[in-house]
């Protein structure tokens, strides 16, 4: 057996588990349990009893609805592995990627022979718990190590993004979706459609996946249009079009190295090969950053990954967007290439095939696995690319998966550069004239305007960034969505007092063309 076998690594055993799904509850359960049954999945689809005491690495996605302190000592004694290499991530959407980079590398480097890569939550469980009054703990819950989840201060985000009250996901995605938009002069009801149809497309996909959480096909038309059941979030995105994070969902992914693979019996057509990725950081808090129009931690991931493996998107048989809102794969979209009517998802997306929170794209390693399985045997190798994004758009890995090995072996990098340009400092307390950069309608659940969320630039070039009150979020809703044009460009007058931005009703214009609130 040739020591090039000793150093490729594979993924030879995948396992995703769903308890319940939306509208029929189950019992609840622990996440640690549920990841097991999803890890023993995973040791059962490579086909041999071998692995499983030979696994010497076990990394996790960190769990946040309930507290591990370390979930892979846990998952090690049940497999009764000795496991001495482990690891739990941070919270980030992007480390299910990042950690299948780091075994590939530790795999290539001869640091490791078997791994598990593990995540999940259970969210609807916490959820229905709570809602019961019951203490999970008084379930059985572990709590030694583990408990309820905590976060500290800087998980609410930076203190200008505090300032201004720009802090949640359903608030900071719409503002790059409107700049997006912007630059590619879509008018927002377009926007609206195109987002509409790619999502309508992801539920058809999440309708064939059997550990969906909303295995159901939806329209267009039933996915923008809002009513009691949809009701608006923002002014780009219904509730359909929000990540459904409350959901019991969890994956497993069983990787070694091919000489381990073949010693332990695994068939050939188990053997996916993960050729490796890239990750870049942008700057954490968002209103530091030069550009809202796309992401360049994005944008130098896939070209990274791309070119180390020498493919272009064009060559991609399969690939998973993270999908938390549509902005994020339509922005890979824009990266790799592919057409407006492309369906950049194996899983179905987080809105329908469900959100499990950091975890979300190790199902999407999973599924693929199974997919470029069923692929094998055409002219050229089929290859998947996970895509994988956490933060607000800030950290950002893709990995390649394909049916046969990469001529250079590995060719991955689980270190992600930082591509933060010259921060943007926010100023406070201007007063007078303002050209927006983006903005967004947030609504409260009575369907009106509840508050605009503001980031603008003075004449003289500084930021200023804030949310105004429901009278000025109304008016800008008027400009924007009635009348059908762009937020980004818009000349307001504002006063800005701590955050709170009074912005003057009769001066808002439309990129210069003086239309009226």
């Amino acid at each position: 057996m040739s020591q090039e076998a000793d150093r490729i690594p594979v993924v030879v055993g995948v396992g995703d588990v769903v308890s319940g799904s939306a509208g029929a509850a189950a019992d609840p359960v622990e996440p640690m349990e549920l990841v097991l049954r999803a890890v023993r999945a995973a040791l059962d689809d490579s086909g041999t009893s071998a692995l499983g005491a030979a696994v010497d690495a076990i990394h996790a996605v960190r769990t946040t609805s309930w507290n591990y302190d370390d979930l892979p000592a846990l998952i090690a004694a049940r497999l009764g592995a000795s496991a001495p290499t482990r690891s739990t991530s941070t919270i980030g959407g992007h480390h299910p990627a990042r950690l299948m980079d780091r075994v590939g590398h530790d795999i290539a480097a001869g640091r490791s022979s078997v791994a598990l890569v593990v995540g999940g939550e259970t969210q609807a469980s916490v959820r229905a718990l709570t809602k019961a009054g019951t203490d999970p703990v008084e379930l059985g819950w572990a709590v030694a190590p583990g408990g309820p989840p905590t976060f500290a201060p800087d998980d609410l985000g930076s203190a200008e993004m505090q300032r201004a009250g720009i802090l949640a996901p359903v608030q900071i995605y719409p503002l790059f979706d409107r700049a997006r938009a912007d630059r590619l002069g879509l008018r927002p009801s377009e926007s609206l459609t195109a987002s509409a149809e790619l999502y309508s497309r992801f539920s058809a996909v999440a309708a064939r996946h059997p550990v969906a959480w909303s295995p159901v096909e939806r329209s267009p038309d039933d996915i923008a249009g809002v009513d009691a059941s949809n009701r608006a979030v923002s002014d780009c995105y219904p509730l359909a079009m929000n990540a459904m994070p409350f959901v019991d969902q969890v994956a497993a992914v069983l990787v070694c190295s091919l000489a381990a693979a073949r010693a332990a019996g695994v068939d050939e057509d188990r053997i996916v090969y993960l050729w490796g990725g890239a990750g870049a950081s942008d700057a954490p808090d968002i209103l530091a950053r030069s550009t809202f129009d796309h992401s360049p931690a994005l944008r130098a991931a896939v070209r990274t990954t791309l070119a180390a493996a020498g493919v272009a998107g064009a060559d991609l048989t399969f690939v998973d967007a993270y999908s938390c809102f549509p902005v994020v794969p339509l922005l890979l979209m824009d990266e790799l290439g592919l057409s407006s009517d492309a369906t950049p998802t194996v899983l179905g997306g987080h809105s329908f095939f469900g959100g499990p929170l950091s975890s979300y794209s190790l199902h999407a390693v999973a599924e693929s696995t199974r997919l470029l399985r069923q692929s094998r045997g055409g002219r050229a190798p089929a290859i998947a690319m996970v895509h994988a994004n956490g933060g607000y758009l800030t950290h950002q890995h893709t990995i390649l998966l394909s049916t046969d090995p990469h001529e250079a072996g590995y060719v991955g990098n689980p270190d992600a550069v930082t591509v933060s340009a010259t921060a943007v400092p926010v100023t406070h307390g201007h007063s007078g004239r303002a050209i927006v950069e983006t903005a967004t309608v947030m609504f409260g659940r009575g369907g009106e305007p509840e508050q605009a969320l503001v980031i603008a630039r003075t004449p003289e070039g500084d930021r200023i960034a804030g949310r105004t009150g429901a009278d000025a979020a109304a008016a800008l809703h008027r400009v924007v969505t009635d009348r059908d044009v762009s937020p980004v460009g818009l000349t307001i007058d504002v006063v800005d007092e701590g955050g709170n931005l009074d912005i003057t009703l009769d001066s808002i214009t439309a990129n210069g063309r003086g239309v009226r609130a």
